[in-house]
């Protein structure tokens, strides 16, 4: 669809050739415009042949000459957002499935978007791909995307993604190896049903595909207490979580040895579940599916100790702080704070239960405002530190819409949301700028 103009940056190529917002881009080089990927892959050229309708109905040609890395300068009305893709499967482990009723209607969307893949690195199945997109991410060399395989078992995946056409993801990615798309994986594993031998079978399948295959993170599944009438789950024991690292490190040794990449990273969570230390810095490489929660414990850590090391003579503000956090990070975060000193701080790390979803959801990021007031009521402190990934992003509203200043007008204490890198904790505890 054409795409209205709604900002064109002052002293821009697009400003200077003279168009102008509220005009509407009808093409590049004769290309239609669909949506910002589209924008971005024909603006990347030396010469530009662009055609506007104005508000008018009248049709002209602006002619650019630019360097091929320089922006254009247009802001257009079509985000990826305003018309995401949605998902057309009902997986057996789907967390939005398992949400509690009457949240806002964002949390409930399911998208299932390569072009969000692309910009934003969320994980697409290509259950929902026509042929005509496939095309597209070809031509448009949209790489590298972000793919949930799950498994490489076709039969298994079409039960695990109740898609008739799921079973097609061999297909796809050979397609996308062949033509020289890489992508990283996400598997998210369930006991019993895709993990064992049927991880081994995916695992070979999916190194196969190197070098266009990046990396696979293996994430547990997450259940909450909202799973009535759905397909009957478990969280991982503790021996099975480590039966997964040990299949994992048997693949990573070998592709370190044959790639010099070890491929495979499990995530923090299985580490925590199995009772094993978190791998060191080295071990994650340059952290690939960082956002995906593997190696964030570890990369935390070694910012937090480096910014330590860095002014091991920081001066503290003494008060009494406590740390909220989700109860599978507690135990971390207790060892890495006692490690260093900070005279005159009381500091008490609190594991916050997730009654909301359900105590199985151990992490910071799904916690919510309710369940911090109802087990911080009544503490004492200064001021409550917690990771600002609780909150919508670029927001002050917790996940059941309480908002940050609610939290802290019913607590009395003022609670601090801090970045999730290890130096910025350290310096709030200092309770100190950088």
């Amino acid at each position: 669809m054409p795409q209205k103009i709604v900002e064109v940056a002052p002293h821009s190529l697009a400003s200077k050739a003279g168009l102008k917002a509220g005009e509407t881009l009808i093409s590049i080089g004769e290309v239609p415009v669909l949506d910002l990927v589209d924008y971005q892959y024909l603006t990347a050229r030396p010469h530009l042949s662009i055609r506007v309708e104005g508000v008018d109905g009248t049709r002209r040609q602006v002619v650019i000459d630019k360097k091929t890395e320089a922006p254009l300068g247009l802001t257009l009305e079509s985000s990826l957002m305003s018309h995401p893709r949605t998902c057309a499967n009902h997986c057996i482990f789907c967390f939005i499935e398992q949400m509690p009723p009457a949240m806002r209607e964002s949390l409930y969307i399911r998208d299932d978007d390569w072009r969000l893949s692309l910009m934003a690195g969320n994980f697409v199945t290509l259950t929902n791909l026509p042929r005509i997109e496939m095309d597209r991410i070809i031509e448009r060399h949209a790489s590298p995307l972000y793919i949930s395989v799950h498994t490489t078992n076709g039969e298994l995946r079409k039960k695990m993604l109740h898609h008739v056409h799921a079973d097609r993801i061999m297909e796809h990615l050979k397609r996308f190896a062949d033509n020289g798309i890489s992508f990283h994986c996400q598997i998210v594993l369930c006991p019993g049903i895709n993990d064992g031998d049927e991880l081994r079978r995916t695992l070979s399948d999916l190194t196969g595909f190197m070098p266009h295959a990046l990396s696979a993170a293996l994430v547990p599944v997450g259940l909450t207490k909202y799973r009535e009438h759905l397909f009957p789950l478990r969280p991982y024991t503790r021996e099975e979580a480590a039966n997964v690292i040990r299949i994992a490190d048997e693949v990573r040794t070998e592709m370190l040895r044959q790639h010099g990449t070890r491929f495979v990273f499990p995530s923090d969570e299985f580490y925590q579940i199995a009772g094993f230390p978190i791998p060191p810095d080295e071990a994650y490489e340059d952290y690939p599916q960082y956002e995906n929660g593997v190696g964030l414990l570890r990369r935390f850590e070694t910012e937090f100790r480096t910014a330590y090391r860095l002014d091991p003579d920081g001066s503290c503000r003494a008060r009494k702080v406590i740390v909220a956090t989700g109860t599978s990070a507690a135990p971390f975060m207790e060892k890495l704070i006692s490690a260093c000193p900070f005279p005159g701080v009381e500091i008490t790390v609190q594991a916050v239960i997730n009654r909301f979803f359900g105590e199985t959801v151990t992490v910071a990021g799904l916690l919510t405002g309710r369940d911090l007031l109802e087990q911080l009521s009544g503490k004492q402190a200064d001021e409550i530190l917690i990771t600002e990934n609780m909150l919508r992003k670029g927001d002050d509203v917790f996940l059941d819409d309480m908002t940050l200043s609610e939290l802290q007008e019913r607590l009395g204490i003022p609670v601090i949301p801090v970045p999730n890198d290890g130096g910025d904790l350290l310096y709030a505890l200092r309770g100190t700028e950088e």
